[in-house]
């Protein structure tokens, strides 16, 4: 059986106070990772650390920072990596707002890639020298299903989205020989805030109860559910761990069966 066993290994983990970010951190915490969570507010992160599994003798801390500020993200953690190894790696961040792509603005985009896909190469470009020296790194990105066919009313979101995953690809290929894996993980309809926003936003356009919102996105799942975060966040465990080490440059639907591609 190969190891799951994260005894030793420290975990960055973006987006990490609540929903699947947090998820993620508590999944990596349970199976030994020392987790450093990062967001933008500091008394949520103090809530979230104490809430983490320290029973192996972890040692969970945080780090504030912003990623609608793309600077702070790299100057609160190349601080970070100065005196520590990241050997894992999460990135996860808030998804754009909802709305029709004829309706975007340029800066809906020019913000969303900020904090999506330079944010996440900051961090990859700051944690790769350690994981090379330690000769283990696994970097998992948080997306969604968009990337393999867009989802209806995400405009911004499923552009952004897209070029995440193929920034990840190409990063995927060049860390290989260094024993370090890039993967996509691609969250279904969730039970988050995200999701909550979701319905209550398209139940406004459309003049709907809630109800009906969330019955017709049932209807498109197959497992007529939606996900748990704690389901997320077991794919991003098993992806971060020893055992996944010859999973390199996918995109995993974990979505009870939505998305309509193999």
């Amino acid at each position: 059986m190969l190891s799951m066993n994260l005894s030793g290994k420290t975990a960055l983990v973006a987006g990490s106070t609540q929903g699947i970010g947090f998820a993620s951190a508590q999944a990596l915490a349970a199976l030994g990772a020392n987790c450093v969570l990062i967001a933008r507010n500091e008394d949520a992160l103090k809530q979230a650390v104490a809430k983490l599994d320290a029973a192996q003798g972890q040692q969970h801390s945080y780090l504030v920072a912003d990623f609608a500020n793309p600077q702070q993200v790299q100057d609160v953690v190349a601080a970070y990596v100065q005196q520590n190894t990241i050997h894992i790696l999460v990135n996860n961040t808030g998804g754009p707002a909802a709305g029709a792509i004829v309706d975007a603005k340029p800066e809906n985009f020019l913000q969303a890639f900020q904090q999506h896909l330079i944010c996440n190469h900051i961090l990859a470009t700051l944690a790769i020298e350690g994981m090379k020296a330690a000769g283990y790194g696994r970097i998992v990105n948080v997306i969604s299903t968009s990337v393999k066919i867009p989802l209806k009313g995400l405009g911004v979101s499923n552009t952004i989205r897209g070029a995440v995953a193929s920034w990840a690809k190409t990063m995927a290929n060049e860390l290989a020989p260094f024993g370090i894996t890039v993967n996509n993980v691609l969250p279904g309809a969730t039970a988050t805030a995200r999701l909550e926003n979701i319905i209550t936003n398209k139940s406004g356009k459309m003049g709907v109860a809630i109800d009906e919102v969330e019955k017709e996105m049932l209807e498109e799942i197959p497992a007529k559910r939606f996900g748990k975060p704690e389901e997320i966040a077991a794919m991003v465990a098993f992806l971060a761990s020893p055992a996944a080490g010859y999973v390199n440059g996918t995109s995993i639907p974990v979505d009870g069966g939505r998305t309509g591609s193999i």
